[in-house]
């Protein structure tokens, strides 16, 4: 069995209010590992073309405000 598994079989052990709590810790544990990922990603330049993108449309009209 692989830790995953033994991890789902865990969870669906859990009460209704032992999975709330457990739900609030994963979104916030998620949240961060993506705010790192996304740094890193800004960093690394790997959204460097897509701000370039981003900003040609804008400075020729194709954008709209919200």
């Amino acid at each position: 069995m692989s830790n995953v598994e033994a991890i789902e079989q865990q969870i669906e052990k859990l009460s209704p209010a032992e999975l709330a709590a457990f739900r609030s810790w994963y979104a916030a544990f998620d949240a961060e590992a993506w705010d790192r990922q996304f740094e890193a990603d800004v960093q690394a330049g790997k959204l460097d073309a897509l701000a370039k993108k981003a900003l040609r449309a804008h400075t020729s009209g194709q954008s709209t405000k919200l």
